[in-house]
């Protein structure tokens, strides 16, 4: 039996820009080195994979290497998925049973909003090779569970990085977070991530970065809402609101590809 997979474009209101995740639509559960080999078939950021269960449904992401324990951007494509594609209603809550407790997705008038964890950044020394690999003098450097965070001065020296993607692969960190205050007065944080470690050497937009950086920016800037753009090539905007230790992510998700696995 074939099953269906889409690809999506995800925290963007328009095709090929966002952040890409392919979305496997199973009716029965499938062994995990099967997903990968899906996965690593698909070569992108992510793929997730949600089947329908008695409390929602299951879903799981991996990168072209590794299984993860939270993606916002694959998470957005889900459920913009289940609406479009499996005839769920749009006024219904989307309960997703995950290796980060129950995350929910509600629809907002254009947007998909997200309810996932908050991961808060403690102070911490850079580690080993961390600066030498970026080239940046930071302002503050943090850990979450996931990710090291590095806080800069200059959107333009942020805009222009260019990495030592060997050296970053060499830490012991899903990824890393590179951010600064926006210039423009349409965001108020910008940023960029990247991923080595876990075959992504820059994701174009991490939801769960922004589980980061909305507990960061929000006492910096004196706000609970606010709008994070991730400077990737291909860009992406992400509506972030701190509530409690929830993060609420809003973004757009538009079909850019359907087909099927034989």
């Amino acid at each position: 039996m074939s099953i269906r997979i889409l690809q999506i474009d995800a925290f963007t209101d328009r095709p090929f820009a966002g952040n890409p995740a392919a979305v496997c639509l199973l009716e029965a559960q499938h062994e995990v080195d099967w997903m990968q080999d899906v996965a690593s078939e698909m070569n992108l950021s992510e793929t997730a994979f949600v089947r329908p269960i008695d409390v929602g449904y299951e879903l799981r992401w991996f990168t072209p290497e590794v299984e993860v324990d939270l993606c916002g951007h694959a998470t957005l494509a889900a459920a913009h998925a289940l609406w479009t594609e499996a005839g769920i209603s749009t006024n219904e809550t989307l309960r997703f049973q995950t290796r980060s407790g129950q995350l929910t997705a509600t629809r907002r008038g254009a947007l998909i909003q997200l309810d996932f964890p908050a991961t808060r950044a403690h102070a911490c020394d850079p580690p080993a090779g961390l600066i030498d690999a970026l080239q940046v003098d930071p302002v503050f450097v943090g850990k979450t569970k996931f990710d090291s965070l590095v806080v800069i001065e200059s959107e333009a020296t942020l805009r222009a990085l260019q990495p030592d993607f060997s050296r970053l692969a060499k830490i012991a960190t899903r990824g890393v977070i590179v951010t600064c205050r926006s210039e423009s007065p349409e965001f108020d944080f910008v940023s960029r991530f990247f991923g080595p470690a876990v075959g992504i050497d820059e994701d174009p937009v991490t939801g769960s970065a922004h589980c980061c950086l909305a507990p960061y920016w929000g006492p910096q800037l004196g706000k609970t809402e606010m709008l994070g753009y991730q400077a990737s090539s291909r860009g992406g905007v992400v509506k972030t609101q701190i509530a409690g230790d929830r993060i609420l992510l809003s973004g757009a998700a538009v079909t850019v590809l359907r087909g099927e696995l034989v």
